[in-house]
């Protein structure tokens, strides 16, 4: 590999590493796993690249070495039964109906925002974009972007106030 190509992975690496993380999470449900598998992946990547570039497809071809080391650990796991004379401690479960309760009332509550208020919500802090970011793809200024998250912010602390309970020493409830 030449000094253009290394660049060029430089720039793929930096450019698209937060996305890949976000889909090994998906995969693995761990974060420390889940770099793992970035890491491992882009590794793989790497020793491809000026084929990848040529063929145009390295993002594709990352997330598809990213499947099958997953699906190859998930094979290599096995699973072995251990009697014992006590039964395992209890899991601690989360409220899973009002996770689900909660999620649609914040859905509910981003249905009634603008589009672009919206759109700068779901930029900003669903897709964990910058606000210059989130300027470009709106097509606006850095100011109007702020300026839609604060209204939108705003709207939605009065819209859900209700669902999140926060005594003095700032511990939900």
């Amino acid at each position: 590999m030449n000094m253009r190509d290394d660049d060029d992975f430089d720039t793929f690496f930096r450019m698209r590493s937060p996305a890949l993380l976000r889909a090994a999470y998906l995969l693995t449900g761990d974060r420390h796993l889940a770099e793992d598998l970035v890491q491992e992946a882009l590794a793989r990547t790497h020793r491809v690249w000026p084929r990848l570039v040529a063929e145009g497809s390295p993002e594709a071809y990352t997330r598809r070495v990213m499947y099958n080391l997953q699906v190859s650990r998930w094979r290599r796991r096995r699973f072995v039964e251990v009697r014992t004379d006590r039964l395992p401690e209890g899991r601690s479960h989360a409220d899973e109906a009002g996770d689900a309760v909660d999620r649609l009332a914040l859905r509910k509550a981003l249905g009634t925002l603008p589009v672009r208020q919206r759109a700068a919500v779901i930029l900003r802090y669903f897709e964990d974009r910058s606000e210059a970011e989130t300027a470009e793809i709106l097509g606006c200024r850095v100011g109007t972007v702020k300026s839609h998250l604060s209204r939108a912010v705003a709207r939605l602390r009065e819209q859900l106030s209700g669902l999140i309970d926060v005594d003095t020493q700032g511990v939900n409830r």
